[in-house]
């Protein structure tokens, strides 16, 4: 009995560590998912930017509206380049996180499966031992008739 109970104690550790992975795998998620977000409105600018750029070449516009227009691409291109690599950094972080989390889960599945099976082997028991003691008492009965 108290060994089940300590089973059922280390099961709630890691429920609870199973709990806490899950929270930290959608914390990375939704940072992961901001900075790629940031990163496609920075792609689109710079869309936005190249068209606006190759419309202004072939009109006459003045050579110095087109050079800020390229000092603009290139600094929007640097900002992409630092940008992947956050995309890149908060992607590890999430597939770390997922597998932490993984990790929790086939720890907390063992001890759940460990502890459902010392369960049965316990009822067996009880029944096994109640079977003899009815067997017991029938022959008792038996005997004093």
């Amino acid at each position: 009995m108290a060994e089940t109970i300590a089973l059922s104690k280390i099961l709630r550790v890691y429920e609870k560590e199973k709990t806490d992975a899950q929270k930290a795998f959608n914390q990375s998620i939704t940072l992961f998912e901001e900075v790629a977000n940031q990163l496609y409105t920075l792609l689109k600018r710079k869309e936005d930017a190249e068209s606006f750029y190759d419309s202004n070449v072939e009109k006459e516009v003045p050579i110095e509206k087109i050079r800020e227009q390229m000092i603009y691409i290139e600094r929007l291109n640097k900002q992409i380049i630092n940008l992947q690599a956050e995309v890149n950094k908060a992607r590890n972080v999430m597939n770390f996180k997922q597998m932490k989390l993984k990790d929790a889960h086939i720890e907390m599945k063992k001890f759940q499966s460990i502890l459902k099976h010392r369960e049965m082997s316990k009822k067996e028991k009880e029944k096994k031992d109640e079977n003899l003691a009815m067997d017991e008492i029938s022959i008792q009965q038996h005997i004093r008739s």
